[in-house]
């Protein structure tokens, strides 16, 4: 199937228009976190997490009130949220307390809870899931989710330099780069909590959009070849419209499963499917505008190296400089008859 062929779009032009949005998202994203925090997950901030199903649903209020006044720690630190499907009438309280970490006092924050909700008098209700985190955990996960990601991004530069020039490794790392800090941003607008699923969908989001990236480098460097005599940002250009149907079509029918598993996945899945959504959009534009921006950055957007290399060896004239002069080949002596 083919689409888009033959298409001319100038996307060149407006690089640094879209470099100049993409500081404006991660700024505001970063004043945000500074500001508010960035949500995280139990396995990231540690805690007890009870997810409770009743016979009549309770407003969130009424479970703050009740926690507020049968709970040790109270519930204005406590995370209240309707869970699962609204059939279902679940209810999940997650607080930052937790019993020592070892022993059958482990469960202590855990029937701490439950003893405060049925001390308030919202009704029956059933535990039907328990997760708890020490703080201990979840500083170890927060370690390895950084590391993981910081060397993701050091193979991807390693490999990108080793097979195609290091100024393009340079733009697809920045653009990586940049899809990740875009990703946080999103996460901070729409506060959903950093997660174990988060981050394995932050990675993924790094390797689809490095894959992007390079199905375009992989045309640049075939055009270098056949257009010598452009400049580089001519030859990005056609790069990029060249794989624009591919590019296309590819992102297209992955969002589309991504925002099926968004609407039909549950709660469980949403902060996931969510940030497979952002990542992938993020992840095609950085492709055909941030990572090309760098590079024209970095080279300049001048003749290519081939065309220059040309021009210093050919001879000036007042017209212009030639072609290169051939070297005269040496004659060979006749053999003696």
């Amino acid at each position: 199937m083919h689409i888009l062929n033959k298409t001319n779009i100038d996307f060149m032009r407006w690089r640094w228009h879209a470099v100049a949005l993409s500081w404006v998202v991660i700024l505001a994203g970063l004043a945000l976190i500074a500001t508010k925090g960035l949500p995280r997950g139990i396995e990231f901030a540690g805690g007890t997490s009870v997810i409770m199903e009743f016979d009549q649903t309770p407003s969130d209020d009424a479970v703050r009130v009740a926690l507020n006044q049968h709970y040790a720690g109270g519930g204005q630190d406590a995370i209240v949220q309707s869970f699962g499907d609204a059939s279902r009438r679940q209810k999940m309280v997650r607080v930052p307390h937790v019993g020592e970490e070892s022993g059958a006092s482990l469960s202590t924050t855990a029937a701490a809870v439950e003893q405060a909700l049925r001390a308030g008098n919202l009704g029956n209700f059933t535990v039907v899931g328990t997760e708890i985190v020490g703080p201990a955990v979840g500083k170890e996960l927060s370690q390895r989710g950084l590391v993981a990601t910081v060397l993701s991004l050091v193979g991807l530069l390693a490999y990108i330099a080793f097979r195609y020039q290091f100024s393009f490794a340079v733009g697809a790392v920045v653009a990586t780069i940049h899809d990740l800090l875009i990703v946080v941003a999103f996460l901070a607008f729409f506060r959903y909590d950093l997660t174990l699923n988060v981050i394995a969908a932050i990675l993924t989001v790094s390797g689809y959009s490095t894959n992007d990236t390079i199905v375009i480098f992989d045309r640049v460097r075939e055009n270098l070849r056949s257009m010598r005599r452009d400049s580089l940002k001519d030859v990005i250009n056609t790069a990029i419209n060249q794989t624009l149907g591919r590019t296309v079509l590819t992102a297209g029918l992955t969002l589309l499963s991504v925002i099926a598993l968004f609407v039909f996945g549950g709660d469980v899945l949403k902060g996931f499917a969510f940030t497979m959504i952002v990542g992938i959009v993020t992840g095609t534009y950085s492709s055909v505008f941030v990572a090309a921006a760098v590079v024209t950055f970095w080279r300049g957007a001048g003749p290519t190296r081939a065309t220059a290399d040309s021009e210093l060896t050919g001879t000036a004239t007042a017209g212009g400089p030639q072609q290169p002069t051939r070297k005269a080949r040496p004659q060979r002596k006749a053999r003696a008859s």
